[in-house]
């Protein structure tokens, strides 16, 4: 079986040990993936801050040329890594186009777009200030070595999200990926590393303890991390005893409010992906959905018709829109939520059980006469399960979005476009869409409030977040 090195100064490396990588659709074992050991960690930060000071020198257009030559790599592979997001993590490969459904080879192509983006983008010298005395400008220059931990959820294109700005600023990186999702990224990183020169772009691969060892290196100046909340808290303490910087993109439970305007056939569909994309796995997802009474039967019978429609499977099988869980410990999680929720007297309008066989599948489970202060709704499910609440005042209704010590995003839904925007103002989430729910963009800034994180990723704002400010003040 094979074992997927490490790329390390350009180099491979692998370890005394080793642990799988399966397929959560099948439980095949896709390959092996080297288990780093706080040397190696140490080694592969070296490497990083070696290679900085002649990555930060760069004229800039090179750089930018560099990224460039990483996106073509990126365009040229986008079926290779496509299978392998879909073999490792388990959406289905789908496709790009408005009438397929977003899965393996979206994220793939989203891994070039998000390239390209932060790659045309510059942060020209600011002049803060000036009169006849002075001259004051804002340059900005890189942090040096940047800690970079990427979920399983959106393997590839998230890890994207954090390199590629964090190099374009003339950081340099070492990445751990999921050690659930270890391989595609590791098969990703030996790819553009043929674009980089060596030591620029470098990975470690293991569970939290190699995260830990990984963010302790005295070299790391930043850290970027997406994950859940606790494990973004106990990032964040470490981080302090060395004053790191940090970009945190944490758990959300993101809540929707459909308007009492609303039209059910309308916003179905869009409510439906909001919620179940990747199966439901994704931070800015909809996992609370409070629909005005008046409205609810209309929404729920819209939302079931098309979850009784979506075919389930492996998603390398054509015709698959919904694949499996991605792992024991969530996919167990859903189901004590669920069962929570019936025990509890909640109406499970349709899936609800476990199908027997191979993989993590769980159907897409809607359900109702379930209320606030249940688990379901409180806690973040992150799988194919949406509570639906009813309401009867707009204005609970927002209270109760507002509630929990979360905020990435969260949408608001009807036809009269002044009302919809005048609840998203009151909503406290760092994104909110209206007649839209997580349709990120790589020139818009994202990241959440209270609970969900520190700092935003994307766009100029994002690109500064991985530079330091540096004044230059003139005396005349």
């Amino acid at each position: 079986m094979t074992t997927y090195p490490n790329i390390v100064a350009g180099q491979p490396v692998l370890s005394a040990t080793t642990f799988e990588s399966r397929n959560p659709a099948t439980g095949e074992l896709l390959g092996r993936v080297p288990q780093s050991s706080p040397e190696q960690v140490a080694q592969a930060v070296a490497a990083a801050q070696a290679a900085q000071v002649a990555w930060a020198a760069l004229p800039d257009a090179e750089r930018q040329a560099a990224l460039n030559r990483v996106a073509d790599i990126l365009h040229a592979e986008q079926e290779h890594l496509a299978e392998w997001i879909t073999r490792e993590q388990g959406k289905p490969l789908g496709g790009v186009g408005p009438d397929q459904v977003p899965g393996a080879r979206f994220e793939a192509y989203a891994c070039e777009v998000w390239t390209r983006v932060p790659a045309s983008l510059a942060l020209p010298v600011e002049v803060a200030f000036e009169d006849d005395t002075r001259r004051d400008e804002v340059h900005r220059q890189p942090y040096g070595v940047v800690a970079a931990i990427a979920p399983w959820n959106w393997p590839l294109m998230i890890a994207i999200w954090q390199i590629i700005p964090a190099l374009r600023a003339g950081n340099t990186v070492v990445i751990k990926p999921s050690e659930h999702t270890s391989i595609g990224t590791l098969e990703m990183v030996r790819l553009i590393s043929a674009a980089l020169p060596p030591g620029v772009l470098n990975t470690v691969t293991g569970a939290g303890e190699v995260g830990a060892t990984l963010i302790a290196q005295p070299a790391v100046r930043k850290i970027l991390f997406t994950g859940s909340t606790a494990t973004g808290r106990r990032i964040a303490a470490l981080a302090g005893e060395r004053l790191s910087a940090c970009t945190l993109e944490l758990g959300g439970n993101d809540a929707a409010i459909v308007l009492p305007d609303a039209d059910p056939a309308e916003i179905a569909m869009g409510l439906f992906w909001g919620a179940f994309l990747n199966m439901g796995q994704t931070c800015a997802a909809i996992k609370r959905l409070y629909v005005p009474d008046a409205l609810h039967d209309a929404v729920v019978g819209a939302l079931q018709g098309l979850a009784q429609a979506m075919p389930m499977g492996d998603g390398l099988q054509p015709g698959i829109a919904m694949g499996p869980i991605q792992n024991l410990m969530q996919f167990d999680k859903v189901v004590s939520l669920v069962e929570s929720a019936k025990a509890g007297g909640a109406r499970i309008v349709c899936g609800g059980e476990a199908p027997v066989g191979p993989g993590y599948f769980y159907p897409i489970t809607l359900v109702t006469d379930i209320d606030d202060g249940a688990p379901l709704v409180d806690q973040e499910q992150f799988g194919p399960v949406l509570p639906i609440v009813r309401y009867r005042d707009l204005d609970d209704a927002v209270a109760r979005a507002n509630r929990l010590d979360v905020g990435l995003g969260a949408s608001v839904w009807g036809r009269d476009a002044d009302q919809a925007r005048a609840v998203a103002l009151r909503l406290q989430a760092g994104t909110v869409w209206i007649n839209q729910h997580g349709a990120v963009h790589p020139m818009v800034p994202f990241g959440g409030l209270k609970g969900s994180g520190l700092g935003v990723e994307f766009g100029l704002e994002g690109l500064k977040s991985v530079t330091q400010t540096r004044v230059i003040s003139l005396k005349k």
